[in-house]
């Protein structure tokens, strides 16, 4: 079973993705920011993390960046799904640069969700 960490300040974010994933058959963790979230990957094995990017104390960027670069393989390698309101064109070399492996932007749907699990846990 997988296990998905899902970054988010705000808490009925979290829990609309917690209730879409109840039907996948994945374990989730959740944190506040990214600071909780890099606490949490310190202490266990995270199969992909949804990473909203808008946090206080340290945002998805950060936080991303910082697992990219500070954490040992496997960890650093981790899949990273970023998710934001905003146009992601504005944001496009950012997302990159940092190492998001997929960007979904919201509001986003059921399908939109799967799709973003089934893209970054499936072995090509």
């Amino acid at each position: 079973m997988a296990k998905i960490l899902i970054v988010d300040d705000i808490f009925v974010n979290r829990l609309l993705l917690k209730e879409v994933m109840k039907s996948l058959n994945v374990t989730c963790l959740e944190a506040q920011n990214g600071k909780e979230a890099i606490g949490i990957i310190t202490k266990e094995k995270v199969d992909l993390v949804f990473m909203d990017i808008e946090m206080p104390v340290m945002n998805g960027l950060e936080t991303t960046k910082y697992i990219r670069e500070k954490f040992p393989s496997p960890q650093k390698h981790t899949p990273i799904v970023a998710l934001t309101a905003h146009n992601p064109a504005n944001f496009f070399e950012d997302f990159r640069d940092v190492g998001f492996d997929f960007l979904m932007t919201k509001p986003y749907s059921i399908e939109k969700i799967k799709q973003a699990i089934e893209k970054v846990l499936t072995p090509i």
